[in-house]
């Protein structure tokens, strides 16, 4: 029986971090990717990672084969391709400067990683997330349900951390779900919070509970500001491997992901952060809940910011 496959785009910190995550999970063989040369030199990088982590292997007791490359022939027959490859943000860069720069980087991704793999299905972590996810859907040509971006298992999971630590229980505990955008964008949803089975609003004052819910919106920048030289990625790495899990293992866990919305929620052709069933066919549902008129109107504030994003993309 042929292993799963896995190709990480990117071998940043959040591609190698990614890549160190599925192969302690023994998901499959992995495989890392990145551009061809940097500042003229052959990039041996990749390489060199992917050797440094195939020699931990024996430690952990794990069997995957890990190959670092820079040639997309590497990536064929994937299962899952997770797309990190995009630049930062920097000092002074417009936000539709950010925009166009990754949009061109992504969709070139895309469009490569697809030839190689029809029946892959991406996880898109690129930035500005909401817009990626629709480059990266437009570029591949693949159905919908192959095409996800992960915005919303990350910002859950900030946002049950520092509940866990603000009630003093197990982060196993806490369940939580987010809709919406990335980061400021994000429409937490406390009446679908728990503790324990236990309404976090009956063990967390509703003052305490917004203070959080803003931390969880600010996690991204919190880090950036603590590192000072870079951006979370043990996190992002972490939530990402949790979606390629489900997919692979065909475990059907439901996460909050940005998908394809049409019909639901009334979104009308958008990849927004909804509840969704991840299996070996990528998202194989949305779930969509009720919603009463003031989470309904934070998560219309969303989408319409989502949509704005996707109108700077040019492509």
């Amino acid at each position: 029986m042929r292993r799963a496959k896995i190709s990480i785009i990117g071998a940043g910190f959040v591609g190698a971090t990614a890549a160190h995550f599925a192969v302690m999970k023994e998901l499959g063989d992995v495989v890392l990717l990145d551009i061809a040369q940097i500042n003229g030199q052959p990039n041996t990088a990749p390489a060199g990672k992917a050797l440094d982590l195939y020699e931990a292997t024996p430690v952990e007791g794990v069997d995957s084969k890990v190959t670092g490359t820079t040639d997309y022939a590497d990536t064929a027959n994937s299962d899952v391709v997770i797309i990190t490859a995009g630049i930062p943000r920097k000092p002074g860069m417009s936000r539709d400067d950010l925009i166009a720069t990754n949009t061109k980087i992504v969709a070139e991704v895309a469009g490569k990683v697809a030839a190689q793999s029809p029946k892959a299905v991406l996880i898109v972590v690129s930035n500005p997330l909401d817009a990626m996810v629709y480059v990266a859907w437009k570029a591949s040509g693949l159905p919908a349900r192959q095409v996800i971006g992960q915005a919303g298992v990350l910002d859950t999971a900030r946002y049950r951390s520092f509940l866990a630590a603000e009630v003093g229980c197990s982060v196993e505990d806490v369940h939580a779900l987010l809709l919406g955008g990335h980061g400021d964008d994000m429409v937490p949803l406390p009446r679908y919070t728990f503790a324990g089975g236990i309404p976090i609003t009956q063990l967390v004052s509703k003052d305490r509970l917004d203070q959080i819910v803003q931390r969880a919106r600010d996690g991204g920048a919190e880090i950036v500001k603590l590192l000072k030289t870079g951006s979370a990625y043990y996190a992002p790495a972490a939530a990402t491997v949790a979606m390629a899990e489900s997919i692979i293992r065909d475990k059907k866990r439901i996460l909050p992901c940005a998908a394809y919305c049409e019909k639901e929620y009334g979104i009308g052709g958008f990849f927004v952060g909804v509840p969704c069933i991840l299996g070996s066919a990528g998202v194989e549902k949305i779930i969509e809940i009720d919603l009463d008129e003031t989470e309904r109107k934070m998560f219309s504030a969303s989408v319409e910011h989502v949509k704005e994003l996707v109108k700077a993309v040019k492509m």
